[in-house]
């Protein structure tokens, strides 16, 4: 089966991804789901990143990959998006591929569902304030996804490039919430912050970050990126996706290099939403949600958009 790109928009959902990224994050808490490592290369070409997630999830039977990556010039040289990347499937009895899927929606989707699943289960319930560090196309799906999970009163943003927030401004305004822009010390006053960058420098320091705070790293997922003061996850309640890869290539990989934290003091986010782990347990603690995007996401999201895409009848059969 093969879903185009131009059919994901009018097949997934913001609730279906979230529904899907919950579920995977609770089947690798409790061992029913594995990730493969993954590839990471700059390829030496147009200075891009390009690499491999895979995975396979025991209980739902999904097996395969993504393939993909970030072309940094795609927007100014193309008018294509940077992130580009396409999903594969396979049947786990027979090892034949079963589809191919157009990625780079579902990416947008599933890491914005990561990092909303994180607020659901993390963020204090009376959070009235998020502040996003990041502007570009990914912090609109970010911040989307995140209104959905408290009654947020107003947005506070801050970008490399300034003239990028009109961007998530914007999103602020379809939700009829004010925004505002600010320095990266205004960020003390969110209860919420995600961090949506691509930097390999960090932005957000520890004394950024007030009491309460559940902030959420959804852009570094290679080596050598980071977002955060790496004091910052020695204060806070650090949990992740996949505890392998926050240290590895993940923001945790920082603070533990820097013997702040030792891989023991990070959780699974699955174990939360099982109810293994309490998750937050007072108002005043600090979490913070290392979301390096596991393969299995994007299994998970790419298996129910196929499903959807034969029930409505747009998938391509191809005999393989």
């Amino acid at each position: 089966m093969i879903i185009p790109e131009q059919e994901i928009a009018d097949l997934m959902t913001r609730a279906a991804a979230f529904e899907a990224v919950e579920s995977v994050f609770a089947a690798m808490a409790s061992g029913d789901a594995y990730n493969f490592s993954v590839v990471r290369e700059a390829i030496g070409h147009e200075d891009a990143l390009y690499g491999f997630k895979g995975g396979f999830d025991k209980a739902g039977l999904t097996l395969g990959l993504k393939a993909g990556g970030y072309w940094p010039n795609n927007l100014e040289k193309r008018g294509l998006i940077n992130h580009q990347s396409t999903v594969f499937l396979f049947d786990p009895d027979t090892g034949k591929p079963s589809a191919m899927v157009g990625g780079n929606l579902l990416t947008a989707l599933r890491t914005a569902a990561a990092s909303s699943v994180s607020i659901k289960h993390l963020a204090r319930e009376n959070a009235t304030v998020i502040g996003m560090i990041g502007a570009g196309h990914q912090a609109t799906f970010q911040l989307r996804a995140a209104l959905e999970q408290r009654s947020f009163e107003k947005v506070i943003g801050w970008n490399y490039h300034p003239e990028m927030l009109p961007n998530i401004e914007k999103v602020a305004r379809e939700a009829v919430l004010p925004f505002e822009a600010v320095d990266l010390p205004g960020m003390v006053e969110a209860d919420v912050i995600i961090s949506i960058t691509s930097a390999f420098a960090p932005s957000l320091m520890a004394e950024h970050v007030g009491p309460g705070t559940h902030v959420a790293c959804m852009g570094t997922d290679t080596k050598g990126k980071q977002e955060v003061e790496a004091a910052l996850l020695a204060r806070a309640t650090v949990f992740t996706d996949e505890v392998a890869q926050s240290i590895s290539i993940g923001e945790a990989q920082h603070a533990v290099a820097e013997g702040l934290i030792e891989q023991s003091d990070i959780h699974q986010i699955g174990a939360v939403i099982n109810g293994t782990n309490p998750g937050r347990i007072s108002d005043d603690q600090i979490t913070l949600f290392d979301g390096t995007g596991v393969g299995l996401q994007d299994l998970a999201v790419a298996s129910a958009v196929v499903d959807l895409a034969v029930e409505k009848g747009v998938a391509i059969e191809v005999d393989f």
